[in-house]
């Protein structure tokens, strides 16, 4: 990386934070093992109440301030501790809930390309969607953005869904989401990087 561009990337980021991300703190994160860095995206989708968009919940699940008795669905998150590194909204805006630095708690049991514990050497985006609906042209946008400014400062080498390295266990983000437009929005810029375009079930002698 050019000597000016590495400076920039630097700048971006403080202490793995990314400077155009709302920072919204989890206690639910840990220290990566020793020796491991992040080379591997994990795209997820969620929404709470499912099919629910523009909500406080999924802050509070993340935050572990949800509160359970607020609808029926809650009960099977009650004294759940997850996070994800991110939250990409549908109108575009970003949270970020735990430093790229550290361990976000977001894969669960999973493996890719015959490695596992992923939530040891990935970083886990969530996007504001349902499995098999779509999502909207900003949160693409955004998300390549954020996908170039990681691959800037981390040694990232691909992008996979949760249905991907959890599969079987995991469907998201789902059919409705769009690999291919993901794929031709990262390759007008650089860094290049290479998404998962192959359907989940295709993928088994790979992972």
């Amino acid at each position: 990386m050019p000597a000016r561009a590495a400076r920039g990337a630097d700048a971006a980021w403080r202490h793995g934070w990314w400077r155009e991300a709302r920072a919204c703190p989890s206690p639910n994160f840990g220290p990566r093992p020793a020796g491991s860095e992040a080379t591997l995206v994990v795209v997820h989708s969620i929404s709470l109440p499912p099919g629910a968009y523009g909500g406080p919940d999924v802050e509070r699940l993340f935050t572990n301030t949800l509160d359970c008795n607020a609808h029926p669905y809650y009960e099977a998150l009650r004294g759940l501790q997850v996070s994800a590194h991110f939250f990409l909204r549908r109108d575009g805006e970003l949270v970020q809930f735990v430093s790229c630095d550290e361990r976000a708690w977001h894969a669960g049991r999973s493996q890719w390309r015959g490695r596992a514990e992923c939530n040891d050497w990935s970083i886990g985006i969530e996007l504001e969607g349902l499995e098999g609906q779509g999502f909207e042209p900003v949160q693409y946008r955004r998300l390549a953005a954020l996908l170039r400014a990681l691959a800037r400062r981390y040694p990232i080498a691909e992008v996979a869904g949760h249905e991907h390295v959890a599969a079987g266990r995991k469907h998201d983000p789902g059919p409705g989401f769009d690999w291919a437009r993901l794929a031709r929005t990262l390759r007008r810029r650089r860094p290049r990087l290479a998404p998962l375009g192959a359907a989940p079930g295709e993928t088994a002698g790979r992972s």
